[in-house]
């Protein structure tokens, strides 16, 4: 297993090393490269790549928020719409800010933004121009940079980047393979990952990612714009959503010093566990982990009870999570809970 110099950069309290260009390093990404068409070049613990306020030391446990889209819905707000909670950045911006404040105030280190179904191509279908849709990516930033001060304390923004399939919005995103290549999704996310990444962000959320191919897509991006990201996979039991083993998908964290974080979101509490066991394997890099709260969704309802309970974030912090939060149905009141039972817990063994 790859020693990362106490994982990754963006996720300690080290500084920039003037003397550490690693100009006589080797590209640690020359696959990605490849594929991508991207500027072949090592990679580096940059200043952006260090500027990242995760909290410190790098075993502190952290709070990501829950399901922003579904907090909206239970709020009374209609998301049927193809842009999802996106459309909100257009029509309600105010709601998107007051929901990222309940999440700061129920305990959260970190606010994901509702960039999640914004993109360039998406927007364009639905009559909205390049103009408009990087100031949509811009405002997404904003409103939760802005919630983050309103409430004060060290708070982290991370920028949703949603897959590829989650601009079809035809559950794409729960299937993977696509039918493009890995140079394809790059050309794809390529214009939003840019703008998110010089709109003031703290760091990317690459997430809810069904498959290895665009995540290699993505990591090539990161390093291509030195921002840092994380990278999460939607998974079914120990496989992507389109079906490859996690030990491979886990293991494209260590393509590049870029990415800060590497789990899993959107998917059963119960494969949270195995997830964390297997990315500790194969990687030093940070995991993160956020599923959904376990209902079925069932002939159009919600049924069933939830299964993410603060006793479960608990014992995979115990397994070796890093940073733990909830993605669909799992709002404030959770969160509330969840960092509550985690106040104060570092996570044993890993950097």
């Amino acid at each position: 297993m790859p020693n990362r110099a106490a994982g990754c950069a963006c996720l300690s309290n080290l500084s920039p090393d003037p003397a550490d260009d690693r100009r006589d390093a080797p590209p640690c990404w020359g696959r990605v490269a490849a594929v991508t068409g991207s500027r072949s070049r090592p990679c580096r613990r940059g200043p952006t790549v260090e500027a990242v306020r995760f909290a410190v030391p790098n075993t502190t446990v952290l709070v990501a928020d829950g399901g922003l889209a579904t907090t909206l819905e239970a709020a009374g707000f209609d998301l049927s719409d193809p842009l999802w909670s996106a459309r909100l950045l257009l029509d309600a911006p105010d709601a998107i800010t007051a929901t990222h404040e309940r999440f700061f105030r129920a305990g959260a280190d970190i606010a994901t933004t509702a960039s999640y179904q914004v993109s360039f191509a998406g927007f364009a279908d639905r009559g909205v121009d390049a103009a408009q849709t990087t100031a949509v990516l811009h405002r997404s930033v904003a409103l939760a940079r802005g919630a983050a001060t309103r409430i004060g304390g060290r708070r982290t923004v991370a920028a949703s980047i949603g897959p590829y399939g989650a601009a079809l919005a035809d559950g794409a995103e729960y299937r993977g393979r696509y039918g493009l290549s890995v140079a394809q999704l790059a050309a794809w996310h390529r214009p939003r990952l840019e703008v998110l990444a010089a709109a003031g962000a703290d760091v990317l959320a690459c997430e809810t990612i069904p498959d290895v191919d665009e995540a290699e897509a993505l990591v090539g991006l990161l390093t291509e714009v030195d921002a840092p990201g994380w990278l999460s996979y939607t998974i079914a039991g120990q496989r992507t959503r389109a079906g490859q083993p996690l030990a491979e998908a886990f293991a494209l964290a260590d393509a590049a010093d870029q990415v800060c974080a590497v789990g899993v979101n959107c998917c059963d509490p119960a494969d949270v566990a195995p997830a964390i066991e297997i990315a500790a394997a194969v990687t030093d890099t940070p995991v993160i982990v956020y599923p959904n709260s376990g209902e079925r969704w069932h002939h159009g309802r919600w049924s069933g009870p939830p299964t993410f309970t603060a006793a479960a974030a608990a014992d995979w912090v115990d397994a070796g999570a890093r940073i733990v939060g909830g993605c669909c149905r799992v709002g404030p009141t959770q969160i509330a809970a969840l960092a509550r039972r985690l106040a104060g817990r570092a996570t044993p063994g890993r950097r």
